[in-house]
Protein backbone atom coordinates (compact mmCIF):
# COMPACT_ATOMS: atom_id res chain seq x y z
CA UNK A 1 0.00 0.00 0.00
CA UNK A 2 0.93 3.41 -0.47
CA UNK A 3 1.39 6.49 2.02
CA UNK A 4 1.44 10.28 0.97
CA UNK A 5 2.83 13.32 3.07
CA UNK A 6 0.19 15.86 3.52
CA UNK A 7 1.09 18.49 0.74
CA UNK A 8 -0.78 21.29 2.00
CA UNK A 9 1.87 23.61 2.89
CA UNK A 10 4.78 21.69 1.44
CA UNK A 11 5.94 21.90 -2.37
CA UNK A 12 7.01 18.23 -2.25
CA UNK A 13 4.86 15.31 -1.94
CA UNK A 14 6.51 11.85 -0.61
CA UNK A 15 4.95 8.47 -1.64
CA UNK A 16 5.70 4.96 0.36
CA UNK A 17 5.06 1.67 -0.74
CA UNK A 18 5.69 -1.52 0.56
CA UNK A 19 7.71 -3.81 -2.51
CA UNK A 20 6.36 -7.54 -2.73
CA UNK A 21 5.67 -10.38 -5.01
CA UNK A 22 2.41 -10.28 -6.72
CA UNK A 23 -0.26 -13.39 -5.96
CA UNK A 24 -1.95 -16.14 -7.99
CA UNK A 25 -5.31 -14.52 -9.00
CA UNK A 26 -8.01 -17.76 -8.53
CA UNK A 27 -11.28 -17.68 -10.42
CA UNK A 28 -14.42 -18.48 -8.33
CA UNK A 29 -16.68 -20.39 -10.79
CA UNK A 30 -20.09 -19.69 -10.79
CA UNK A 31 -22.58 -21.96 -12.61
CA UNK A 32 -26.17 -22.74 -13.20
CA UNK A 33 -28.30 -25.92 -15.40
CA UNK A 34 -29.30 -24.70 -18.54
CA UNK A 35 -32.78 -25.02 -18.08
CA UNK A 36 -32.52 -22.17 -14.86
CA UNK A 37 -33.09 -18.40 -15.75
CA UNK A 38 -29.79 -17.03 -16.50
CA UNK A 39 -29.62 -19.75 -19.50
CA UNK A 40 -26.04 -19.64 -20.81
CA UNK A 41 -25.13 -16.49 -18.78
CA UNK A 42 -22.30 -17.72 -16.48
CA UNK A 43 -21.18 -19.89 -18.92
CA UNK A 44 -20.49 -17.00 -21.44
CA UNK A 45 -19.09 -14.69 -19.00
CA UNK A 46 -16.63 -17.29 -17.66
CA UNK A 47 -15.58 -17.82 -20.99
CA UNK A 48 -14.68 -14.39 -21.99
CA UNK A 49 -13.16 -13.66 -18.33
CA UNK A 50 -9.01 -13.51 -19.44
CA UNK A 51 -8.07 -15.05 -15.81
CA UNK A 52 -9.59 -18.01 -16.76
CA UNK A 53 -8.59 -21.24 -19.15
CA UNK A 54 -9.88 -22.00 -22.36
CA UNK A 55 -11.52 -25.47 -22.10
CA UNK A 56 -11.03 -25.62 -18.32
CA UNK A 57 -13.33 -22.20 -17.30
CA UNK A 58 -14.80 -23.95 -14.44
CA UNK A 59 -11.83 -26.07 -13.16
CA UNK A 60 -10.66 -22.47 -11.08
CA UNK A 61 -7.59 -22.49 -12.74
CA UNK A 62 -6.31 -19.06 -12.89
CA UNK A 63 -3.38 -17.56 -15.42
CA UNK A 64 -3.35 -14.21 -13.82
CA UNK A 65 -1.01 -13.11 -11.34
CA UNK A 66 -2.72 -10.13 -8.96
CA UNK A 67 -0.60 -7.30 -7.44
CA UNK A 68 -1.03 -6.85 -3.51
CA UNK A 69 -3.77 -4.96 -2.51
CA UNK A 70 -2.85 -4.28 1.18
CA UNK A 71 0.45 -4.44 3.32
CA UNK A 72 0.31 -8.21 3.96
CA UNK A 73 1.87 -9.96 6.53
CA UNK A 74 5.56 -9.59 6.86
CA UNK A 75 7.40 -12.52 9.16
CA UNK A 76 10.36 -12.84 11.06
CA UNK A 77 13.41 -13.63 8.81
CA UNK A 78 12.36 -12.16 5.66
CA UNK A 79 13.44 -9.37 4.00
CA UNK A 80 11.14 -6.00 4.30
CA UNK A 81 11.05 -3.85 0.87
CA UNK A 82 9.83 -0.57 0.52
CA UNK A 83 10.28 2.01 -2.18
CA UNK A 84 10.47 5.79 -1.55
CA UNK A 85 9.52 8.62 -3.81
CA UNK A 86 9.50 12.12 -3.37
CA UNK A 87 7.85 14.28 -5.79
CA UNK A 88 8.24 17.66 -6.71
CA UNK A 89 4.73 18.79 -6.83
CA UNK A 90 4.87 22.53 -7.58
CA UNK A 91 6.20 24.71 -10.49
CA UNK A 92 9.46 25.98 -8.87
CA UNK A 93 12.86 24.22 -8.66
CA UNK A 94 13.45 23.19 -4.83
CA UNK A 95 17.30 22.44 -3.34
CA UNK A 96 18.85 20.74 -1.08
CA UNK A 97 16.77 17.54 -1.05
CA UNK A 98 17.59 15.13 1.98
CA UNK A 99 15.13 11.73 2.25
CA UNK A 100 16.38 9.79 5.12
CA UNK A 101 14.36 6.56 6.21
CA UNK A 102 14.72 5.05 9.70
CA UNK A 103 13.52 1.53 10.98
CA UNK A 104 12.23 1.80 14.42
CA UNK A 105 11.46 -1.13 16.56
CA UNK A 106 11.45 -1.95 20.18
CA UNK A 107 15.22 -2.27 20.80
CA UNK A 108 16.93 -0.07 18.24
CA UNK A 109 16.80 2.16 15.41
CA UNK A 110 18.56 1.54 12.20
CA UNK A 111 19.24 3.90 9.10
CA UNK A 112 17.87 2.55 5.94
CA UNK A 113 18.51 4.75 3.43
CA UNK A 114 20.83 4.25 0.29
CA UNK A 115 22.49 7.91 0.43
CA UNK A 116 22.81 10.05 3.10
CA UNK A 117 24.23 12.69 0.55
CA UNK A 118 21.42 15.66 -0.23
CA UNK A 119 20.38 15.93 -3.98
CA UNK A 120 21.37 19.75 -5.19
CA UNK A 121 18.20 20.24 -6.86
CA UNK A 122 14.93 18.98 -8.29
CA UNK A 123 12.95 20.24 -10.91
CA UNK A 124 8.83 20.69 -11.28
CA UNK A 125 7.06 17.02 -11.78
CA UNK A 126 10.66 15.57 -11.34
CA UNK A 127 11.44 12.86 -8.45
CA UNK A 128 13.81 11.28 -6.30
CA UNK A 129 13.30 7.49 -6.06
CA UNK A 130 14.88 5.24 -3.53
CA UNK A 131 14.51 1.45 -2.61
CA UNK A 132 15.25 0.43 0.67
CA UNK A 133 15.52 -3.40 1.83
CA UNK A 134 16.04 -4.89 5.28
CA UNK A 135 16.28 -8.97 6.84
CA UNK A 136 13.65 -8.40 9.77
CA UNK A 137 15.63 -9.56 12.85
CA UNK A 138 12.78 -8.52 15.54
CA UNK A 139 9.25 -9.60 16.33
CA UNK A 140 6.75 -7.18 17.28
CA UNK A 141 5.83 -3.59 15.96
CA UNK A 142 8.24 -1.97 13.63
CA UNK A 143 7.93 2.08 12.70
CA UNK A 144 9.46 3.30 8.87
CA UNK A 145 10.29 7.30 9.56
CA UNK A 146 10.68 8.57 6.44
CA UNK A 147 11.83 12.94 7.00
CA UNK A 148 12.21 14.88 3.84
CA UNK A 149 14.14 18.34 3.98
CA UNK A 150 14.67 20.98 1.31
CA UNK A 151 15.07 24.47 0.42
CA UNK A 152 12.85 26.68 -1.57
CA UNK A 153 14.14 29.07 -4.02
CA UNK A 154 13.32 31.81 -1.47
CA UNK A 155 15.73 29.81 0.79
CA UNK A 156 13.35 28.90 3.46
CA UNK A 157 14.26 25.40 4.83
CA UNK A 158 11.54 22.93 4.85
CA UNK A 159 11.27 19.69 6.84
CA UNK A 160 8.79 17.01 7.07
CA UNK A 161 8.02 13.52 8.32
CA UNK A 162 5.91 10.40 7.34
CA UNK A 163 5.40 7.22 9.89
CA UNK A 164 4.51 3.53 8.94
CA UNK A 165 3.90 1.05 11.22
CA UNK A 166 3.68 -2.72 10.37
CA UNK A 167 3.82 -5.64 12.38
CA UNK A 168 6.37 -8.51 12.70
CA UNK A 169 4.86 -11.75 12.89
CA UNK A 170 6.35 -14.94 14.02
CA UNK A 171 6.96 -18.05 11.05
CA UNK A 172 7.72 -20.81 12.84
CA UNK A 173 7.50 -22.57 16.47
CA UNK A 174 10.91 -24.38 17.57
CA UNK A 175 11.30 -26.62 20.20
CA UNK A 176 14.58 -28.43 21.09
CA UNK A 177 14.91 -31.71 23.25
CA UNK A 178 18.15 -33.37 24.61
CA UNK A 179 18.98 -36.96 25.07
CA UNK A 180 22.11 -38.03 26.89
CA UNK A 181 23.40 -41.87 25.47
CA UNK A 182 25.44 -43.52 27.11
CA UNK A 183 28.51 -43.09 25.92
CA UNK A 184 29.91 -38.75 26.00
CA UNK A 185 27.32 -38.35 22.77
CA UNK A 186 24.41 -36.18 22.72
CA UNK A 187 21.51 -36.13 20.45
CA UNK A 188 19.24 -33.06 19.75
CA UNK A 189 15.62 -33.55 18.09
CA UNK A 190 14.71 -30.18 16.59
CA UNK A 191 10.50 -29.84 16.23
CA UNK A 192 9.38 -26.91 14.01
CA UNK A 193 6.15 -26.00 13.25
CA UNK A 194 4.54 -23.91 10.14
CA UNK A 195 2.28 -21.34 11.96
CA UNK A 196 1.82 -18.92 8.95
CA UNK A 197 -1.41 -19.29 6.91
CA UNK A 198 0.96 -20.61 3.73
CA UNK A 199 2.53 -23.67 2.84
CA UNK A 200 6.43 -23.35 3.39
CA UNK A 201 9.40 -25.11 1.32
CA UNK A 202 11.86 -25.88 3.51
CA UNK A 203 14.88 -25.44 1.67
CA UNK A 204 17.56 -26.17 4.53
CA UNK A 205 17.53 -27.09 8.24
CA UNK A 206 20.82 -27.37 9.95
CA UNK A 207 22.87 -27.56 13.04
CA UNK A 208 25.67 -24.82 13.19
CA UNK A 209 27.65 -26.56 16.27
CA UNK A 210 29.82 -24.87 18.51
CA UNK A 211 33.69 -25.19 19.03
CA UNK A 212 33.58 -28.13 21.42
CA UNK A 213 31.34 -30.44 19.12
CA UNK A 214 31.20 -32.19 15.76
CA UNK A 215 27.15 -32.60 14.72
CA UNK A 216 25.97 -35.61 12.42
CA UNK A 217 22.15 -35.29 10.66
CA UNK A 218 19.92 -38.38 10.97
CA UNK A 219 17.86 -36.86 8.98
CA UNK A 220 18.20 -39.07 5.99
CA UNK A 221 17.66 -42.62 4.77
CA UNK A 222 20.73 -44.42 3.12
CA UNK A 223 19.74 -45.84 -0.27
CA UNK A 224 22.66 -46.98 -2.00
CA UNK A 225 25.56 -44.21 -2.27
CA UNK A 226 23.23 -41.31 -1.61
CA UNK A 227 20.70 -40.96 1.58
CA UNK A 228 17.05 -40.01 0.48
CA UNK A 229 15.80 -37.22 2.68
CA UNK A 230 12.99 -38.67 5.35
CA UNK A 231 10.62 -36.12 4.41
CA UNK A 232 10.44 -37.30 0.73
CA UNK A 233 11.49 -34.83 -1.95
CA UNK A 234 8.65 -32.53 -1.77
CA UNK A 235 9.96 -30.91 1.09
CA UNK A 236 6.82 -28.80 1.74
CA UNK A 237 5.40 -27.78 5.76
CA UNK A 238 1.65 -27.46 5.02
CA UNK A 239 0.63 -24.59 7.68
CA UNK A 240 0.18 -25.67 11.72
CA UNK A 241 2.40 -28.90 10.74
CA UNK A 242 5.56 -29.91 12.76
CA UNK A 243 8.68 -31.92 11.13
CA UNK A 244 11.19 -33.56 14.05
CA UNK A 245 14.60 -33.27 12.50
CA UNK A 246 17.60 -35.31 14.51
CA UNK A 247 21.01 -34.58 14.53
CA UNK A 248 24.02 -36.74 17.03
CA UNK A 249 26.50 -34.54 18.54
CA UNK A 250 29.88 -35.81 19.56
CA UNK A 251 32.46 -33.69 21.80
CA UNK A 252 36.02 -32.99 20.31
CA UNK A 253 38.47 -34.94 22.39
CA UNK A 254 40.38 -31.59 22.92
CA UNK A 255 37.61 -29.82 24.91
CA UNK A 256 36.39 -33.32 26.69
CA UNK A 257 38.18 -33.57 30.28
CA UNK A 258 40.54 -36.42 30.96
CA UNK A 259 38.17 -38.86 32.36
CA UNK A 260 36.32 -37.89 28.97
CA UNK A 261 32.84 -36.06 30.53
CA UNK A 262 32.00 -32.66 30.00
CA UNK A 263 30.51 -30.95 32.93
CA UNK A 264 28.74 -28.01 33.50
CA UNK A 265 26.81 -26.23 30.79
CA UNK A 266 27.94 -26.17 28.04
CA UNK A 267 26.62 -24.52 24.51
CA UNK A 268 25.27 -27.48 21.95
CA UNK A 269 25.34 -24.32 19.04
CA UNK A 270 22.47 -23.15 16.80
CA UNK A 271 19.31 -23.98 14.32
CA UNK A 272 19.69 -22.03 10.83
CA UNK A 273 16.83 -22.66 8.98
CA UNK A 274 15.77 -21.27 5.08
CA UNK A 275 12.52 -21.80 3.82
CA UNK A 276 10.55 -20.00 0.30
CA UNK A 277 6.92 -18.87 0.37
CA UNK A 278 4.25 -18.04 -2.07
CA UNK A 279 6.79 -16.97 -5.45
CA UNK A 280 9.81 -17.56 -3.76
CA UNK A 281 10.30 -15.08 -1.20
CA UNK A 282 13.29 -16.39 1.04
CA UNK A 283 13.34 -16.31 4.99
CA UNK A 284 16.01 -17.27 7.28
CA UNK A 285 16.16 -17.85 11.18
CA UNK A 286 19.04 -18.57 13.39
CA UNK A 287 18.19 -19.64 17.01
CA UNK A 288 19.92 -18.38 19.47
CA UNK A 289 22.59 -20.79 20.94
CA UNK A 290 21.47 -24.09 22.66
CA UNK A 291 22.57 -24.38 25.50
CA UNK A 292 22.36 -28.36 27.68
CA UNK A 293 23.49 -29.08 31.29
CA UNK A 294 25.76 -31.99 31.00
CA UNK A 295 24.38 -35.11 32.84
CA UNK A 296 25.85 -35.72 36.78
CA UNK A 297 27.78 -38.47 37.05
CA UNK A 298 28.68 -38.30 40.83
CA UNK A 299 32.42 -39.06 42.02
CA UNK A 300 32.61 -42.73 39.97
CA UNK A 301 31.33 -43.26 36.46
CA UNK A 302 30.03 -46.90 35.22
CA UNK A 303 29.86 -47.30 31.29
CA UNK A 304 29.77 -50.18 28.77
CA UNK A 305 31.82 -50.62 26.20
CA UNK A 306 31.01 -53.64 24.81
CA UNK A 307 28.09 -56.15 25.10
CA UNK A 308 26.64 -58.58 23.01
CA UNK A 309 23.23 -57.49 21.40
CA UNK A 310 21.84 -61.53 21.65
CA UNK A 311 23.19 -64.63 23.68
CA UNK A 312 22.15 -68.35 24.26
CA UNK A 313 20.19 -69.08 27.15
CA UNK A 314 22.52 -71.04 30.23
CA UNK A 315 25.61 -69.87 28.25
CA UNK A 316 28.35 -67.69 29.15
CA UNK A 317 28.68 -64.05 27.87
CA UNK A 318 31.41 -61.63 28.67
CA UNK A 319 30.97 -57.95 29.04
CA UNK A 320 33.59 -54.92 28.94
CA UNK A 321 33.06 -51.88 31.75
CA UNK A 322 34.56 -48.96 32.27
CA UNK A 323 35.33 -47.18 35.62
CA UNK A 324 36.09 -43.70 35.76
CA UNK A 325 36.63 -41.88 39.07
CA UNK A 326 35.32 -38.11 37.97
CA UNK A 327 37.02 -36.83 40.58
CA UNK A 328 39.71 -34.22 39.99
CA UNK A 329 41.57 -34.69 43.11
CA UNK A 330 41.04 -37.79 44.95
CA UNK A 331 42.04 -40.96 44.86
CA UNK A 332 40.15 -43.91 44.84
CA UNK A 333 40.41 -47.46 46.42
CA UNK A 334 37.82 -49.89 44.89
CA UNK A 335 35.75 -52.68 45.46
CA UNK A 336 34.24 -54.56 43.52
CA UNK A 337 30.67 -56.60 44.11
CA UNK A 338 28.47 -58.90 42.12
CA UNK A 339 24.85 -59.62 42.92
CA UNK A 340 22.75 -62.28 41.55
CA UNK A 341 19.19 -61.49 40.21
CA UNK A 342 16.40 -64.16 39.41
CA UNK A 343 17.63 -64.05 35.55
CA UNK A 344 21.50 -62.85 35.59
CA UNK A 345 24.17 -64.50 37.59
CA UNK A 346 27.66 -62.91 37.60
CA UNK A 347 30.46 -65.95 37.08
CA UNK A 348 33.17 -64.67 38.82
CA UNK A 349 34.54 -63.61 42.45
CA UNK A 350 32.59 -60.89 43.93
CA UNK A 351 33.99 -58.40 46.04
CA UNK A 352 37.32 -58.68 43.94
CA UNK A 353 40.40 -55.59 45.08
CA UNK A 354 40.43 -53.27 41.72
CA UNK A 355 43.02 -51.18 43.30
CA UNK A 356 43.93 -47.39 43.38
CA UNK A 357 42.25 -45.07 41.14
CA UNK A 358 43.51 -41.46 40.26
CA UNK A 359 41.73 -39.24 39.62
CA UNK A 360 40.26 -38.32 36.49
CA UNK A 361 41.76 -41.58 35.50
CA UNK A 362 39.56 -44.82 34.07
CA UNK A 363 40.07 -48.53 34.06
CA UNK A 364 38.45 -51.40 32.01
CA UNK A 365 36.87 -54.46 33.49
CA UNK A 366 35.72 -57.94 31.48
CA UNK A 367 33.13 -59.88 33.03
CA UNK A 368 31.37 -62.58 32.54
CA UNK A 369 27.23 -63.39 32.64
CA UNK A 370 24.89 -66.18 32.63
CA UNK A 371 21.32 -66.05 31.82
CA UNK A 372 18.70 -68.74 33.11
CA UNK A 373 15.87 -66.74 31.69
CA UNK A 374 14.94 -66.81 28.31
CA UNK A 375 13.80 -62.46 26.89
CA UNK A 376 14.86 -58.92 27.27
CA UNK A 377 16.82 -59.13 30.64
CA UNK A 378 18.40 -56.37 32.22
CA UNK A 379 21.81 -56.28 33.66
CA UNK A 380 22.20 -55.26 37.26
CA UNK A 381 23.82 -55.89 40.61
CA UNK A 382 26.95 -54.12 40.41
CA UNK A 383 28.06 -52.30 43.33
CA UNK A 384 31.35 -50.82 43.56
CA UNK A 385 32.80 -49.30 47.40
CA UNK A 386 35.61 -46.51 47.92
CA UNK A 387 37.20 -48.33 51.05
CA UNK A 388 38.91 -44.97 51.60
CA UNK A 389 35.02 -43.17 52.12
CA UNK A 390 33.10 -46.30 52.84
CA UNK A 391 30.71 -45.03 50.02
CA UNK A 392 29.18 -47.60 47.87
CA UNK A 393 27.79 -46.81 44.70
CA UNK A 394 24.93 -48.82 43.19
CA UNK A 395 24.48 -49.79 39.45
CA UNK A 396 21.59 -51.56 37.96
CA UNK A 397 19.67 -51.38 34.82
CA UNK A 398 23.02 -51.13 32.99
CA UNK A 399 21.88 -52.49 30.02
CA UNK A 400 19.32 -55.23 28.25
CA UNK A 401 20.39 -58.36 26.39
CA UNK A 402 17.89 -60.75 24.47
CA UNK A 403 18.26 -64.17 25.85
CA UNK A 404 17.24 -66.80 22.91
CA UNK A 405 17.05 -70.82 23.37
CA UNK A 406 20.40 -71.94 21.45
CA UNK A 407 19.43 -74.01 18.59
CA UNK A 408 20.33 -78.29 19.10
CA UNK A 409 21.74 -79.87 16.15
CA UNK A 410 19.64 -82.83 15.43
CA UNK A 411 22.04 -85.31 14.61
CA UNK A 412 23.72 -85.30 18.18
Amino acid sequence: GACYAPATSHLCLLRLMRLTKPTLFTNMPVTCEDRDLPGDLFSKLMREDPSTVKGAETLMLGEMLTLPQNFGNIFLGETFSSYISVHNDSNQIVKDILVKADLQTSSQRLNLSASNSAVAELKPECCIDDVIHHEVKEIGTHILVCAVSYTTQMGEKMYFRKFFKFQVLKPLDVKTKFYNAETDEVFLEAQIQNITTSPMFMEKVSLEPSIMYSVMELNTVSTGEEGVSTFGKMSYLQPMDTRQYLYCLKPKPEFAEKAGVIKGVTVIGKLDIVWKTNLGERGRLQTSQLQRMAPGYGDVRLSLEQIPDTVNLEEPFDITCKITNCSSERTMDMVLEMCNTNSIHWCGVSGRQLGKLNPSSSLSLTLKLLSSVQGLQSISGLRLTDTFLKRTYEYDDIAQVCVVCSHLNPDS
